[in-house]
């Protein structure tokens, strides 16, 4: 494996329990997350080093920044929907009927059309009845089913490909999409995760490099458009969840980290679980695309 040149330059004490989801946004320049146990919206400016917190409604899996607005498309555990974080003006789009009380919303991103793609995952014990959806034509659209846990949602540069994982599988695929639909199809094993290392959540570089953060094993990995390892970096938690490229230049790291399920030896060894830290890297990402209103209907607002 060859070492990815990173520094750490930012570390932000937030000690998430589930910090996920994270994205940047190049408007406002600074970067959101959430954490999805405490149902808290995070927005951090690296370049004054401060932090915002909303709270939410419901548990947030994760969300998209929308063309020409101040919300954000939130994939809620119990559906999608419009939010402002100032207001908390909330616009339901979609609560698709899940098919066991122990399912939620997940990992979730925009495609490079403008579409918003989230994944529901099974809590606990309970069959793999998780789902991929697809907003477009202003309703979710079911893409796969039989999912324990959906993550690793991104999409290459070129908008031509999907990758996604089922954690407990270890394994990330790669589909193909047809741009015009958001139809996939032509399944394939991209990349297999080590022992211990479970795939969460990833993006892809400005060279079409997927960076996939390993739950479990400390470590965000980027795998070349082959599925081969081209690099790594070590981070200071063991359950890193996701990551975003940002920065004016596009070339800083932001990951999110959980603490959820560490007992207190494990954290005493790793006191900065949960935190998110800020690399800076020689690669530049690419910045993710905004939700287009127009596959998006809102159903109704509180």
């Amino acid at each position: 494996m060859t070492d990815t040149r990173a520094e750490l330059v930012d570390m932000v004490p937030v000690a998430n329990t589930l910090g996920e989801g994270v994205s940047w946004d190049p408007v406002g320049e600074r970067t959101w997350w959430t954490d999805i146990q405490e149902r808290r919206l995070f927005r951090y400016d690296p370049a004054a080093r401060s932090l915002e917190t909303f709270e939410l409604p419901e548990r947030l899996g994760s969300f998209g920044f929308v063309q020409g607005s101040d919300k954000i498309l939130a994939a809620f555990e119990s559906g999608f929907a419009f939010y402002h974080p100032e207001s908390g003006q909330l616009d339901w789009v979609a609560r698709p009927e899940h098919e066991a009380g122990n399912i939620r919303f997940n990992d979730g991103r925009v495609d490079r059309q403008g579409r918003f793609w989230a994944g529901s995952m099974v809590e606990g014990e309970g069959e793999p009845k998780g789902k991929l959806y697809c907003l477009r034509g202003g309703k979710p659209e079911i893409c796969l089913t039989g999912i324990a846990i959906s993550n690793s949602i991104c999409f290459s540069p070129d908008g031509k490909h999907l990758y996604f994982a089922d954690s407990p599988h270890r394994a990330i695929l790669r589909y193909d999409i047809e741009p015009s639909t958001g139809a996939i199809s032509n399944a394939q094993v991209f990349a297999r995760t080590p022992q211990g290392a479970f795939p969460d959540g990833s993006n892809v570089d400005a060279e079409g490099h997927l960076w996939n953060a390993h739950w479990g094993a400390g470590r965000i990995v980027r795998y070349a458009p082959d599925g081969s390892i081209s690099g790594g970096v070590d981070v200071p938690a063991t359950q890193p969840t996701c990551i975003a490229f940002g920065g004016k230049d596009l070339n800083l790291l932001f990951v999110s980290s959980a603490r959820e399920n560490l007992n207190r030896e494990i954290l005493a060894r790793h006191p900065h679980a949960g935190h998110l830290f800020v690399y800076k890297l020689d690669i530049k990402g690419v910045a993710d695309p905004r939700v287009d209103p127009k596959h998006i209907v809102p159903m109704h607002r509180t």
